[in-house]
């Protein structure tokens, strides 16, 4: 029997009433094999090429049927896969990098550093998911060694290297790869059936340690699916959240899982205006740097998380917390009684009927959310009730994606980010050349941005965290509490499955943002007991 949801038909009656009484205790059949229910967005629209996102994007994991030239390891420090070496130059404009002989494609060829100079090239000029403007050309000198050309130093570049599978050059087809791939990575792609289900096997020919399990088969369902599945006991393991997270199932556990997948809302900087594009960007009253740290510290983040997440969360302070690159300064306790006095310093007077004034006009702002995400309005929702106390009131909107990147710019909107690399922190906080602000809110610290460049410029990856945590905060200015906050982090998301007894999934590196395929990272290392 099979279970599975499909373009929103869950097809499951006959095995729920077959199964319900006996409900989710069957011991599994296939012991070198394990079945992983995951969300229908997990589904690659692309298929499995690398120049579609694949690997990459917002929700960036291995990509298991593909090589890497590196890896991150658990502490996301940078490990070996393909490469051997790597070196850079300088002035960090040219990558020199070695990699292994002994590699062949599931069809026999060799991998070689052509295949490699291949795939980077066919990238940056496809992807639409990544950003590859600095990369000018790769370049295979023989067949070990590989020269990335930069149009611009770019210190994290591992961080690249460690998410773009290599495709053989030989047998690429942009119209039909991504269907039938053919790798060197630890799975080989058996089965795709589209809105369904995808198998993976594993790869007999890979040349590092085999894979524990053979067998690998992912279901894509929506969550309520998933959730009847593993009651159901068709599934190892099933994705879940906190929502179900008071239940029980029947020969499983639930496993939680430490994220980056964080959520918080922009605060835009600057006051209301139109820019040159003739849209409304800044907002009168987050524009004031005080009523911003008012709001970072009169939220009660363990509140929120104990009352939306039911405890399965961690407080949020920056886009990056746990990462090498954290500053842990950003931290701040719960203090409304210092809230309070910031938007009394502010002007915002505590009126009558409990909302703040300042020369007539009322604290007031719209929060927006995205729609049909049950979680993040129950956060955006808590965000409104704590704000209110503090004198601020607050209308909740939904939106969809077409609209809500243009709002954003003059409305608090609750964001997910969250990345296995810094350039997060440039994405959000750094000042776009042409309009003069960041992209996703209106704000702009000159010293910030230095700090960013300079990180990026430096030859020496370590270095560059230092650089990355003085852009949060340096003693004197930054994008944390006591400098422009123009951000507010509210929680980190626990990763939560349903896992079968008996199943051992190994030790999981900090989650991304993004639920799904990051989870399987190190599947070939699972086991059953």
């Amino acid at each position: 029997m099979k279970l599975w949801k499909t373009k929103g038909i869950i097809l499951f009656l006959a095995t729920v009433l077959f199964m319900g009484c006996q409900g989710g205790n069957i011991s599994p059949t296939d012991r070198e094999g394990v079945i992983i229910a995951m969300g229908t967005t997990s589904e690659p629209e692309a298929g499995f090429d690398p120049a579609f996102g694949w690997g990459a994007g917002e929700h960036v994991h291995e990509p298991l049927i593909q090589s890497t030239l590196l890896v991150t390891n658990t502490d996301l420090t940078i490990g070996y896969d393909l490469a051997t070496s790597y070196d850079v130059s300088e002035d960090g404009m040219t990558w020199t990098v070695k990699i292994r002989s002994d590699v062949r494609f599931t069809d026999g060829e060799k991998l070689t550093a052509e295949d490699v100079a291949f795939t980077y090239n066919t990238v940056k000029e496809s992807s639409s998911v990544n950003d590859f403007t600095m990369l000018d050309y790769a370049e295979a000198t023989d067949d070990t060694t590989v020269i990335f050309h930069m149009t611009r130093p770019f210190s994290i570049w591992p961080y690249t290297m460690a998410i773009v599978g290599i495709v053989p050059e030989h047998a690429y087809d942009s119209a039909s790869y991504g269907s039938n791939p053919i790798g060197s990575g630890r799975y080989i792609l058996k089965q795709w059936d589209r809105g369904q289900q995808v198998i993976l096997e594993a790869n007999p020919d890979y040349y590092g340690e085999a894979p524990i399990m053979k067998r690998v088969t992912i279901l894509f369902m929506e969550e309520d699916a998933a959730f009847l599945a593993a009651k159901a006991g068709q599934v190892d393991v099933a994705y879940t959240s906190a929502t179900y997270s008071d239940q029980t199932v029947t020969g499983y556990g639930l496993a939680a899982y430490d994220s980056v997948d964080n959520r918080g809302f922009n605060l835009p900087a600057i006051p209301r205006m139109e820019d040159e594009k003739g849209r409304t960007i800044g907002n009168d009253l987050t524009s004031d740097v005080r009523v911003r740290r008012a709001i970072n510290i009169g939220i009660d983040r363990k509140e929120m998380i104990d009352n939306v997440l039911n405890g399965y969360g961690t407080p949020a302070y920056s886009v990056c917390d746990g990462m090498p690159w954290y500053n842990e300064s950003g931290e701040v306790e719960y203090d409304p009684e210092e809230a309070a006095a910031l938007l009394e310093e502010a002007g915002w007077i505590l009126g009558e009927d409990g909302i703040r004034q300042r020369d007539g006009v009322r604290a007031e702002l719209t929060l927006l959310y995205s729609n049909g995400d049950s979680v993040r309005q129950a956060l955006a929702a808590d965000f409104a009730n704590q704000l209110e106390k503090l004198g601020i009131d607050c209308t909740l909107e939904g939106v969809g994606w077409d609209t809500a990147y243009d709002r954003a710019l003059s409305t608090p909107l609750l964001w997910g980010w969250g990345a296995h690399t810094p350039m997060e922190l440039y994405n959000i906080y750094h000042t776009m050349s042409a309009a003069g602000y960041a992209e996703y809110s209106p704000y702009a610290n000159e010293t910030v941005d230095s700090y960013m460049d300079q990180a990026l410029a430096t030859g020496d990856l370590e270095e560059s965290y230092a650089l990355w945590r003085d852009a949060q905060w340096d003693g004197t200015t930054g994008v944390t509490q006591d400098g422009d906050i123009p951000w507010v982090w509210l929680v980190n998301i626990d990763h939560l499955y349903w896992v079968r007894d008996g199943l051992t999934v190994a030790e999981q590196k900090i989650h991304p943002h993004g639920h799904g395929w990051s989870l399987v990272n190190n599947v070939d290392r699972w086991s059953w007991s």
